[in-house]
């Protein structure tokens, strides 16, 4: 083999390549951490935040009593609007073209509307209707309540918070719902299960792919969504600081401690999503969790819809 070959084929050898530095991207990185460094000094060594003050209060029994108050009606609510939002996404699925409105209609007004006017809404229902009754329409009253005693801060918060979060829920099941593939309620039908039955083993199972990751960011933003209770005197976290810095005027590091507790719950919850969105995406192409005993591939998505009735 002439010289001039042997020498090119040695300067094609890629058994020892090695990729070339990106200077571009570590002069980036430096940049950041040098900006993210000197932010992170900069509030460390401000007295204004008055750090001692935030350790003080951080762990403090009235901050926490609002915490717990805060954690508590983020769990009431959104399990009701889970549920209520997987009524209106059936509905609004279905055949029955009077259910479709209904849902519809929910829907768009509960959407459509800010959530602080809805909570100032429930808390003030008593003045448009002073007495809550059950009866038959232009009937007699079955069974009736002073509205004042019914609506309660905690009730009015449950009521508007679930309420609003149940329209959100329902475009997000709805959403999921359709991205499994038409064929498997065909499937259903065949085997003679109920609308009801194959909802609950085979479609939704299917459909929590594409319903846990919106339904994660719902339950994120329901957490930031509870300080707006504090304006119908509900004591959550933010009701419970500022209670606290209307008598110390100590704004800022009462504020600083309220971030922070939501910064901790939040972080905590993402950990948790990203746990179930793996353990869903088990077997699908891209995720990183071991598919076991699973053969095939994944469903094409498609679309389908339900009736009320049951599989014949």
């Amino acid at each position: 083999m002439p010289f001039d070959d042997a020498a090119e084929l040695k300067l094609r050898d890629v058994a020892h390549a090695r990729q070339p530095l990106n200077y571009g991207r570590w002069l980036l990185w430096a940049v950041t951490l040098a900006i993210g460094i000197k932010f992170a000094w900069m509030v460390a060594h401000n007295k204004n935040f008055e750090w001692g003050v935030v350790a003080q209060w951080f762990t403090a029994q009235s901050i926490l009593r609002g915490l717990s108050v805060t954690l508590g009606l983020t769990v009431v609510s959104m399990v009701i609007g889970v549920a209520i939002g997987l009524l209106m996404a059936i509905a609004r699925m279905s055949d029955n073209r009077l259910l479709q409105i209904l849902s519809g209609l929910y829907i768009w007004f509960f959407r459509g509307t800010p959530l602080l006017v809805q909570l100032i809404f429930w808390y003030n229902l008593s003045t448009l209707f002073p007495v809550v009754s059950i009866g038959i329409p232009f009937g007699p009253e079955l069974v009736s309540w002073n509205a004042n005693d019914l609506i309660t801060p905690l009730t009015a918060a449950i009521a508007g918070l679930a309420l609003n979060e149940a329209a959100y829920m329902a475009e997000i099941i709805r959403g999921g719902l359709l991205s499994v593939d038409a064929g498997q309620v065909e499937t259903t039908q065949a085997f003679g299960m109920t609308r009801a039955r194959a909802l609950r083993r085979i479609i939704i199972p299917q459909a929590m792919r594409a319903i846990i990751p919106p339904t994660g960011n719902q339950l994120i933003s329901m957490i930031k969504a509870t300080s707006l209770v504090s304006v119908i005197a509900m004591g959550d976290l933010l009701y419970s600081v500022q209670a606290v810095y209307n008598r110390t005027f100590e704004v800022v590091p009462l504020l600083m401690v309220a971030v922070l507790w939501y910064l901790l719950v939040t972080s905590i919850l993402n950990v948790g999503q990203s746990a179930i969105e793996r353990y869903y995406a088990r077997g699908e192409k891209g995720s990183t969790a071991p598919a076991k005993g699973r053969r095939g591939k994944p469903d094409d998505g498609g679309s389908l819809s339900f009736d009320t009735g049951e599989a014949r």
